[in-house]
């Protein structure tokens, strides 16, 4: 199931079943888990953690070194988990040394990262996220379950992009991205709730309509206050994922997109 013209180092670690197609090369230090296929002319560089089942198209690269001027070849990693579709050209970068980052970039599972995507070092996806062809993360950047990104979306260094998020084609977003909502533009503005992709994943239409009051009351409200304070939230006046929501922009480091 390994193609004769790749090229593996004799100390990468290959569950049995992986296949891997013509013109691959991976390296030393890499482990790959069950069921994953490699196409061809993928690169794996050492330091690279694959799961299971995942399927990684031609020319992909991964793992390579950080595009961080301070980097000076300290040993770092990329961390893949199960079930993930990363198509043609995509480009993960391992972490930065763990003295300037975290050391790691980390992808979660059953994502689909469409092609010329960039996830830059220290970065760390969560899971069932979709890029977009082309959208781009910085350094640092964490994305949270199930948020997608439209094609050619560019995300500032140390951002935040929330859970069940939107963004538009060509977003750019320079603050935080709240959750469960739909951003779009550059500069990137908020244009409300993403009703048709929480509905999509089961919410109930009392958990929409309780988003869309605190989007209201927080976003667009002629007299919109935006800080937020530990008893605004433990008010009991917003459902669950008002509250998450009322949360993250109360923790937020850079601000949010308003």
């Amino acid at each position: 199931m390994i193609d004769s013209k790749a090229v593996i180092d004799q100390n990468a670690d290959l569950a049995a079943d992986v296949t891997v197609g013509p013109f691959s090369v991976i390296e030393s230090d890499v482990e790959i888990g069950a069921g994953t296929d490699i196409g061809s002319h993928v690169v794996i560089r050492s330091g690279t953690r694959i799961g299971a089942g995942n399927k990684i198209y031609s020319f992909a690269s991964i793992g390579e070194d950080p595009q961080f001027v301070g980097y000076a070849g300290e040993p770092t990693r990329l961390e893949i988990g199960d079930h993930n579709i990363i198509r043609e050209y995509v480009t993960l970068n391992r972490g930065s040394s763990s003295s300037r980052g975290t050391g790691t970039t980390t992808i979660g599972d059953h994502n689909f990262i469409m092609a010329y995507s960039h996830v830059a070092h220290d970065s760390t996806l969560g899971s069932h996220i979709i890029f977009a062809n082309g959208a781009s993360l910085a350094g640092h950047v964490e994305v949270g379950d199930y948020a997608i990104l439209g094609g050619f979306t560019l995300v500032h260094q140390f951002c935040v992009v929330g859970a069940h998020a939107l963004t538009g084609i060509g977003t750019v977003c320079l603050k935080d991205v709240p959750p469960y909502l739909i951003v779009a533009g550059n500069p990137s503005k908020t244009y409300g709730v993403n009703v048709r992709g929480l509905r999509r994943r089961k919410f109930s239409e009392e958990s929409i309509s309780d988003l869309k009051s605190v989007y209201k009351r927080l976003f667009r409200s002629r007299a919109v206050d935006p800080s937020i304070n530990s008893e605004d939230i433990a008010s009991g006046l917003s459902g669950h994922h008002g509250a998450l929501l009322e949360t993250f922009i109360a923790r937020s480091d850079r601000g949010v997109i308003r």
